[in-house]
């Protein structure tokens, strides 16, 4: 049984795209790195990167925020579009106050904008990235894709 954990930041990834295969990405980054999967790693995987493959972009130029989305824009002093978003995204909103919004994602993670994230946005509009929309199947996916390739059981974590 292992007696430490050792951390091993894997360099060479890209930057994501929509429709980006990330099994193949993340498999060719650790064989150019000089690492391999072994029995029992995991492997971890942001899950800004998901989304990017995922396409879980919205631009906010299509979107048509209700009158809660503009209450609660009003509340906070935010774009009621955004809020719109951050409503859609959540099942309720647990704490509110100017330039503040937590909400509980629909997956059930309590967190800032339910998760809506405008940071490193892409050009050419007003976008905000979604949480992926079905992280333990896309932890499955990548799983398989990566046992198979390495010959090895290992997890995946987002």
């Amino acid at each position: 049984m292992p007696t430490s954990v050792q951390i091993i930041g894997v360099p060479g990834i890209p930057l994501i795209e929509t429709g980006d295969d990330l099994a193949t990405l993340i498999a060719r980054a650790v064989e150019e790195s000089g690492e391999r999967l072994q029995d029992g790693d995991v492997v971890v995987v942001t899950s800004k990167i998901v989304s990017k493959a995922e396409g879980r972009w919205v631009d906010l130029a299509t979107v048509e925020p209700d009158e809660e989305a503009r209450r609660v824009a009003a509340e906070v002093g935010r774009d009621p579009r955004e809020v719109a978003v951050i409503l859609g995204e959540s099942v309720g909103i647990s704490r509110m106050r100017r330039g503040v919004l937590i909400a509980e994602h629909r997956l059930g993670y309590v967190c800032a904008n339910a998760g809506v994230d405008h940071s490193n946005a892409r050009p050419g509009g007003q976008w905000r990235l979604l949480l992926p929309g079905q992280p333990d199947e896309t932890a499955r996916a990548l799983r398989r894709a990566l046992n198979e390739r390495f010959g090895v059981t290992a997890a995946v974590v987002i």
